[in-house]
């Protein structure tokens, strides 16, 4: 048989029992997989069809691994064949009609579900029942409890996409630990579904939230298997190298193989222009970034330029972009793709209009330092450091405020104080005073990179625009123009744009970015949680070119955070409202998860040193796993370096992460919340949670002096909590000394 003419795929379910299988059977399903795409019906692999009695010759069929396993296979079509399941010999040939499968009439999707095994998990967790108490006179009827499920109809639940044949088994459960059993061993589908319901979520709001996203845009002929397999719904691999990826990796590797129905749509979706993916924590808007730029390049012509433009705020999450888009594609996709992090990037077009400058790039840290320096210098007390940088940064190199009489008509919506014309015009006389001393010193911050590159870029675009009008003017003729200071054609830098933590960027970025790449179809993508911004960086998108509105979308479904850690998040969020980037209210609504763990463990502490003490003891209980998966998280740099000490007097090894990363390979993280933007762990401890250090104390003093800022900072704080608090898989605990932070009181039942 001709082995291009057998597809072997394998469903995503599949995947995850295989991946508690012994190594030695992983090997021989992966030895399996390329001989029945020789030859399905060779002797070796005894392929047998399954006959249940409910379905009589259905299309479920058996084929042997080994001497102790088999593959479970649905026929799809005379060659294409989908692996649902690998079981033990013993277990495949009782009781066959425990294995049900289909085609979900909602969205279209194959799927399957061994129900004898989400009984058995569904009784497991079933609480034994209390002995009846001592009658005093006659026995009182035991009071039943009362079915999760019974405000909703059989119609109903299949209506949003609960699997058919689990309808039943819903109708048993009577508490939360059974249905955590049953969403453990059903499709994912039908636990979002349920896992809604149970937290309260009206049919309304799961239909809108959870089974629309998903729904197959065509009706669906649930005996067409063939058509099943090639919908989103149906999350399956089918390549070598994919089946590999599932065989071999963990949960943090599925990400390269198997998209949920929702990420598959916005990684492949025609938009008119740019287009931006919000979603919280664990949502996995970075894996459909690093999917929508391998889709866009798979759509490039031949040829080895560059055309598609990745980047985010810094250079640790620039690296890591890296490595993933390496691991999803190999050198044959990162040789199209421009990999930078937007200053690097921002820098590199000054060094190219400027070749000569030798001006050293300072951070925020080190501009606050030349603030205060200079305000020192001149005896000025009336104005404050951090508020002359915000305004520098914000409003005058923000708006590219060029004169005096253009700071006295800028907006400066959101800044918080409200100035007179007579103090614009002392901001304005320190603000060219700083940018004097700073030139005197050559160096130059990145706020101001920033925005001398927007204008290289837009002055830039502007020369192509009058290239095109020209050659508009002479009926398509063209003309040759050389791009100024380089031997290129005079052309858009990128045909695609994608940016990763989009809420962190400044204007300037946007600036810069809008021309860089021609306005047309799937110029930018973005991806961003307003919710995670730990920079002061507000900007409206519309305002500065770029175009979102009517192209946003949302995740809500955590593929890391369990239910329990999600909750406590956000809790940490309640109150407090988050722009969307594009003038309107970012909302969280309907962010759920259906991973399980333990409640987060929150715990107060005499003093500072008794806190360090505590958390040593925590991290020495934790030795059942790798200590580079759990991470310690506070608020200043001094307390990072008190903590390391208190871990090695406990004999446990801790490395810092620094502006590059973890200084070092092994040993416990430990950082400022700062650090730990974009990282995962398995456990995470977050201490110091107190007031006057999350938020600061001088953030709190600003509530009598600016009130439009504190409230500002503020948010600012409570998301860096909030990011803290997300990095964890399995387990959080907050630890604090003296009064504990504001923002924890909806968790302490304050």
């Amino acid at each position: 048989m001709n082995t291009a003419s057998v597809t072997l795929r394998l469903l995503d379910k599949a995947d995850k029992e295989v991946l508690r299988l012994p190594r030695t059977v992983k090997g021989a399903l992966y030895d399996f997989q390329h001989k029945f795409k020789q030859n399905p019906h060779a002797t070796g692999l005894q392929l047998k069809q399954l006959k249940q009695q409910a379905k009589g010759d259905s299309r479920l069929w058996s084929a042997r691994i080994n001497d102790e396993y088999r593959a479970l296979l649905l026929r799809l079509a005379d060659h294409d064949w989908l692996i649902v399941s690998v079981k033990h010999r013993k277990e495949v040939y009782e009781n066959l009609d425990r294995l049900a499968y289909g085609v979900n009439q909602i969205t279209g999707g194959i799927e399957y579900v061994d129900l004898q095994v989400v009984e058995e998990s569904v009784l497991r967790r079933t609480a034994p029942e209390r002995p009846a108490p001592v009658p005093e006179a006659r026995p009182a009827r035991p009071e039943q409890p009362a079915p999760l499920f019974a405000r909703f109809s059989d119609e109903q639940l299949t209506g949003l996409g609960v699997a058919e044949p689990l309808v039943p088994v819903v109708r048993t459960l009577t508490t939360e630990e059974q249905l955590l059993g049953l969403v453990e061993y059903a499709p994912q589908l039908t636990g979002e579904i349920l896992l809604s319901l149970f937290d309260g979520k009206s049919y309304e709001d799961v239909l809108e939230e959870v089974t629309a996203p998903v729904a197959a845009p065509e009706p669906v002929d649930t005996d067409d298997f063939r058509a099943a397999a090639e919908r989103p719904a149906t999350m399956v691999t089918t390549t070598d190298d994919a089946l590999r990826e599932a065989l071999e990796g963990e949960d943090f590797g599925r990400w390269k193989v198997f998209l949920h129905p929702t990420q598959s749509r916005l990684v492949e979706r025609d938009h008119s222009g740019p287009a931006r993916v919000g979603g919280g924590p664990g949502t996995g808007k970075t894996i459909v970034a690093l999917h929508r730029v391998r889709h866009l390049v798979e759509q490039l012509p031949p040829g080895h330029s560059k055309p598609v433009l990745l980047t985010t705020y810094n250079k640790n999450l620039a690296a890591d972009l890296r490595a993933r888009l390496l691991e999803l594609g190999g050198e044959r996709l990162v040789s199209r793709v421009d990999i930078s992090h937007v200053d690097q990037l921002a820098l590199r077009v000054v060094r190219e209009a400027e070749p000569g400058s030798t001006k050293q790039t300072i951070d925020d840290n080190q501009a606050l330092r030349e603030w205060r320096a200079m305000l020192d210098e001149l005896d000025e007390t009336e104005w404050d450091a951090d508020f002359l940088h915000d305004e520098w940064t914000q409003v005058i190199l923000g708006q590219a405020v060029a004169s005096r009489t253009d700071y006295f008509r800028a907006r400066r919506a959101g800044r918080g104080r409200s100035i007179t014309r007579p103090e614009r015009a002392e901001l304005w006389q320190l603000a060219e005073k700083f940018t004097q001393r700073l030139d005197r010193l050559g160096r130059q911050t990145w706020a101001q990179v920033a925005e001398r590159a927007a204008r290289l870029e837009m002055e830039r675009e502007r020369r192509i625009q009058a290239v095109e009008q020209q050659r508009a003017a002479a009926g398509g003729l063209d003309n040759i123009h050389l791009q100024d200071g380089s031997a290129g054609w005079l052309r858009h830098r990128y045909r695609h744009i994608v940016v990763d933590e989009a809420q962190d960027l400044r204007p300037g970025h946007w600036k810069m970015l809008r021309a860089m790449v021609a306005r047309d179809r799937n110029d930018m993508f973005l991806v961003g949680d307003t919710h995670q911004r730990i920079y002061g960086n507000q900007v409206t998108l519309g305002s500065l070119g770029v175009n979102i509105r009517g192209r946003s979308a949302r995740l809500t479904l955590s593929y890391r955070t369990t239910r329990q850690i999600l909750g406590s998040a956000l809790g940490l969020l309640s109150g407090e409202s988050f722009d969307d980037l594009d003038g309107s209210e970012e909302t969280l609504a309907g962010y759920r998860s259906v991973l399980s763990g333990t409640r987060p463990l929150l715990r107060a502490c005499a003093d500072w040193e008794a806190e360090r003490e505590a958390v040593a003891e925590l991290v020495t209980q934790w030795s059942d796993i790798p200590s580079e998966q759990i991470a310690i998280c506070v608020p200043t740099n001094d307390m990072a370096r008190e903590v390391a000490v208190a871990l090695r007097q406990a004999g446990v090894h801790a490395v810092e992460i620094g502006p590059d990363g973890p200084r070092g390979d092994e040993g416990v993280h430990i950082g400022t919340m700062f650090r730990f933007k974009g990282l995962e762990y398995q456990r995470m401890i977050i201490a110091g949670a107190a007031e006057g250090l999350v938020p600061r104390a001088d953030v709190i003093r600003m509530r009598h002096t600016d009130a439009l800022r504190h409230r500002r900072e503020l948010q600012r704080a409570r998301s860096l909590l909030f990011v803290a608090a997300t990095r964890s898989r399995d387990a959080l605990a907050v630890f604090w000394h003296g009064t504990p932070s504001r923002f924890l009181a909806p968790l302490l039942g304050g």
